[in-house]
């Protein structure tokens, strides 16, 4: 999509946030609306409805509502207002009045929107005829979320819902919105037991045994590619004190993000009156410690490229109204990595990672493309460090012919980086690994090799995570393929279905033999009938279920479906080993 095209669909969905607000204040008065801002995919109002609770059964009433008041609306109407005029107009409403405080102490114009009856604060960006281009909308859920994402602030009522140009571009998307929630991956990790979530561990995962076979499957592929591009894994520890961070500047620019001892929620003022306590932060990155690691002995230009891996566990402070199954989560391990490298190494070595991302993604037959992100507003160092990183990653990305899109000031607080950005099944996208080119943690934890003529040089460092983080990767993959994992990847690669007791004997040697292979397999010899464990192994989404019977055993064979209701025929153990075998190795 085009930025005209994004500009033109934001005016339509920011447009129907009004109308939303609208239909709420008159369906229930008193309620204050506080922000509706125009999203990807669509448009969420917030909502204070005092001691009124709705809930996803009054969706249709709301719509209902909003296609009655849209009859009545046209053109937006905008004003500049003074302050005093703002703060009369809004009197009743405290989200809009501390906005307004903000917007004066600020020096900001003030501006008011009306449309109908309907007021509103809001700076602009809306349609210019809303009955005609704000018809094809359609509200999605509700949600909580804190005011202004601040769990000590109020949770509010926030109504999500999205809108198009056309009809057929929001049918489209509703189809896809459906053919998602059938692949929710926390629906999916109940029902195929893979990993599930309790309030007592909020935004970490519990990892059940089949969960954990296809978390180690992804870590053992990450670990193969470590070995084949030379990296040597370390492992550090999980808490340090601040005064790491504060040499890395995690402290300043992350340290919102991080647990903290003694206690999560102190502030550095308050932290300094526990005479003689250190405090201590739990990493919620691997940089800090890998610049520590570097300063182990003495290092040569003969050293470098020193590739360090390391996926120690991870923790970072999401808010609760954040979390989101695998997706956003609080307890993580991801395929990190740190590079250190001559100045004259850094295009060669980002040539090499890219040759590496495009291994690694190639079995889950996913495409993406790439997002080139430059310094921020706030960022460490001198123009001259980012200019030149900057100067020598564009180049790689302009002659690699990779799609890319440049993203200004999205960089990295300590150095440009470059996201990847992967396409599922369904067209959705998502940002999973990420490349970062480092000069400014070297300089500040005072990192020097020896180079050929016997000088100290400060190295280079790339940051890399190139699957991201296995939980979220995971749980893309899992809507991804549905939970029909490929056969390399399924917890459970095989389902033994004997059709009766006096089947079972054999059904165990066939079992051992494919366990003795390396086939990770499961026998069915409960009592039931063959359809009701075909039923079970295809709703557990295994990719081949070996029936077993009187014929079968007579021909020492199997014979073999797929989870897609094929009938692959009768083959014996050899002949089932070898297919399996091709799948597993071709990571079909």
């Amino acid at each position: 999509m085009n930025e005209e095209n994004k500009e033109e669909l934001d005016k339509i969905r920011h447009s129907c946030a009004h109308l939303l607000a609208s239909a709420v204040l008159e369906l229930w008065p008193g309620t204050h609306n506080a922000i509706g801002p125009a999203i990807e995919n669509g448009f969420y109002q917030d909502f204070d409805m005092g001691d009124t609770k709705i809930t996803e059964e009054d969706l249709p009433r709301i719509e209902e509502k909003m296609r009655e008041i849209l009859k009545t609306w046209d053109t937006f109407e905008i004003n500049e207002v003074s302050v005093e005029q703002a703060r009369k107009d809004f009197t009743h409403n405290p989200y809009k009045l501390e906005l307004i405080e903000e917007f004066a102490q600020g020096g900001k114009t003030i501006t008011e929107t009306k449309q109908g009856a309907f007021l509103d604060l809001c700076k602009g960006g809306h349609v210019h005829h809303a009955k005609d281009e704000c018809k094809y909308f359609k509200l999605l859920s509700l949600a909580g979320a804190y005011w202004r994402g601040d769990e000590k602030n109020k949770m509010l009522t926030r109504i999500y819902g999205t809108a198009f140009k056309t009809k057929q571009e929001l049918d489209d998307y509703l189809r896809m919105v459906e053919e998602t929630k059938k692949r929710d991956h926390k629906k999916l990790g109940r029902e195929l037991e893979l990993f599930w979530f309790d309030e007592t561990a909020p935004g970490m995962a519990y990892w059940l045994p089949k969960g954990l076979i296809l978390y180690n499957t992804l870590y053992d592929f990450a670990r193969n590619m470590y070995k084949k591009y030379g990296y040597q894994e370390v492992a550090t520890p999980i808490i340090n004190k601040k005064e790491l961070y504060e040499t890395s500047g995690h402290w300043e620019h992350y340290r919102s993000d991080m647990f903290v001892s003694p206690m999560s929620f102190l502030t550095d003022e308050s932290s300094a009156l526990l005479e003689g306590s250190e405090v201590f932060g739990i990493k919620p990155m691997n940089c800090p410690n890998a610049m520590k690691l570097f300063t182990f002995k003495t290092r040569s230009y003969h050293d470098l490229p020193l590739r360090l891996a390391e996926t120690s566990p991870l923790h970072r402070f999401e808010l609760s109204g954040t979390l989101n199954g695998l997706f956003r989560i609080r307890q993580f391990r991801q395929d990190d990595a740190h590079i250190f490298i001559s100045p004259e190494l850094v295009q060669s070595e980002f040539e090499n990672l890219m040759r590496m991302i495009d291994e690694m993604y190639a079995p889950f037959g996913i495409t993406y493309r790439l997002r080139f992100g430059t310094r921020p507003e706030k960022a460490l160092g001198e123009a001259k460090d980012w200019e030149f990183t900057e100067k020598i990653l564009g180049e790689v990305l302009e002659k690699s012919g990779k799609e890319f899109v440049e993203s200004p000031g999205e960089g990295a607080f300590y150095g440009p980086k470059v996201d990847i950005l992967m396409k599922d099944s369904l067209g959705r996208e998502w940002q999973t690994g990420t490349v970062q080119l480092d000069v400014q943690q070297p300089k500040r934890f005072n990192l020097a090799y020896i180079d050929a003529s016997g000088k100290e040089q400060m190295p280079f460092v790339f940051h890399r995570a190139i699957l991201g983080s296995f939980e979220r990767f995971l749980g893309i993959l899992t809507e991804h393929y549905a939970g029909k994992f490929p056969v390399w990847l399924s917890p459970v690669q095989v389902a033994l279905l004997p059709i009766a007791d006096r089947h079972n004997d054999y059904a165990k040697k066939v079992l051992e033999e494919l366990n003795n292979a390396g086939i990770r397999t499961e026998l069915n010899d409960r009592q039931g009938t063959l359809q009701a464990k075909i039923r079970e192994a295809t709703l557990q989404k295994v990719p081949y279920m070996g029936i077993m019977g009187d014929k079968e055993i007579a021909e020492s064979a199997i014979s073999i479906r797929s989870r897609e209701g094929e009938d692959i025929g009768k083959l014996s153990l050899p002949q089932f080993l070898q297919k399996l075998r091709k799948d597993i190795d071709k990571k079909a």
